[in-house]
């Protein structure tokens, strides 16, 4: 369904797709990556939830704005239905709406203020002023610049892991796999770790990242690549990956050749059940053994030592 909004200036697209509960994060990561505006999500439910992106339509010679609305819509869908496949659901179609260009921009800010995700780790937004309690970490991040910063219960519980392990002790070398827009890197480097890699086989995502780093001046200690993961070299004390269950499985010697002797290694993007025990049963094999593990509704985060 289409309606165009009458005004002048530049004009917005919004495009909005139902997803079930196990994409939301992913999809709003997504969103978040290919438009580099908005984004935003109505209440969840047990079947999911709507989630739309702000695309800006700019002037590009004699294109009508529904026209060039169509090919973003197009180009968005098709990416979209690669994300579905991925997690094994069916692809939908999108709604999309065109905007004027009045207060949507700012609208929505009345929603988003300074939370701590985890004890210790607070994400606002540029436009709220926050003063941190001694010894507490901020992260500064817009909604439309990551969407993935603690909507999503695998966001946070990977967070809990990583930076209950590095309250233990001091972790020279950290790796983030499928880093997205660079929330697991960054908590990594305020909490201590000295050098963190950052990866994603999306260069979107990788941009995107780069630029949120750059923005919390986090660039001289994290690393921002498209390396696939079988290139990378090394070892790590901390390796984490929020990804998803099938991803995992594939990546899994990989991320344990990764992983240092006696180091941790932090998967999440899993649910609790048949999941949850596969992946635990397939590192295993690989010489890796349960050592902590967080849960939230049907969401698992797991912290697995390397022998």
């Amino acid at each position: 369904m289409t309606s165009l909004s009458t005004g002048t200036g530049r004009q917005w697209l919004k495009i909005t797709f139902a997803c079930p509960a196990v994409l939301l994060e992913a999809a709003g990561d997504l969103l978040a990556v290919l438009s580099g505006s908005g984004v935003e999500q109505s209440p969840p439910t047990a079947e999911g939830a709507a989630v739309s992106g702000f695309f800006e339509l700019r002037d590009e010679g004699d294109a009508h704005p529904p026209e060039r609305a169509e090919a973003v819509v197009g180009l968005v869908e098709a990416r979209m239905a690669e994300l579905f496949a991925l997690y094994r659901q069916e692809p939908v179609r999108a709604t999309h709406t065109l905007l004027a260009d009045e207060d949507w921009a700012t609208s929505w800010q009345q929603y988003f203020k300074p939370f701590a995700i985890v004890p210790g780790l607070v994400i606002k937004p540029s436009w709220e002023a926050y003063a941190p309690a001694a010894g507490e970490r901020v992260i500064e991040m817009d909604p439309g610049m990551a969407f993935g910063t603690g909507q999503h219960a695998s966001t946070r519980l990977a967070l809990e892991l990583i930076t209950a392990r590095l309250e233990q002790g001091p972790c020279a070398r950290a790796l983030d796999v499928g880093t997205g827009t660079g929330i697991l890197a960054m908590a990594a480097a305020l909490f201590g770790c000295t050098e963190v890699m950052a990866v994603d086989n999306d260069p979107d995502a990788v941009a995107v990242a780069r630029q949120n780093v750059a923005h919390n001046h986090l660039g001289a200690r994290i690393e921002l690549a498209a390396t696939p993961v079988a290139e990378i070299r090394g070892s790590f004390q901390l390796v984490a990956a929020n990804i998803v269950h099938d991803v995992l499985v594939d990546l899994a010697p990989d991320l344990t050749r990764l992983t240092a002797p006696g180091g941790s290694l932090v998967l999440a993007g899993i649910l609790n059940g048949g999941q949850e025990a596969h992946i635990v049963q397939v590192y295993a094999a690989l010489g890796c053994r349960l050592h902590a593990r967080r849960s939230q509704d049907e969401w698992v985060a797991l912290e697995l030592l390397r022998a």
